[in-house]
């Protein structure tokens, strides 16, 4: 299991909480955010937070965030 750990982002702290096979709980400012999940190598979705559904569109922050777990993984 991977541990938890943090990532600057655009100059946004992020702490990055693994969870199942390509998933992660995102907290910002010591509280969940988000959750987001990896779709492809660019394209990441963030997930919904009542039916952990996938919710389908562009989201660049989360791209962004999922870029750098894979950067820092990688």
């Amino acid at each position: 299991m991977i541990e938890p750990f943090d990532l600057v982002v655009h100059g946004v702290s992020y702490a990055i909480f693994p969870e199942e096979e390509n998933t992660y709980t995102i907290y910002k400012d010591g509280k969940e955010y988000l959750q987001i999940q990896k779709d492809t190598d660019t394209q990441w979705l963030k997930l919904d937070p009542e039916s952990g559904l996938p919710r389908f569109g562009l989201d660049e922050e989360v791209n962004a965030i999922g870029q750098a777990i894979l950067k820092r993984e990688g």
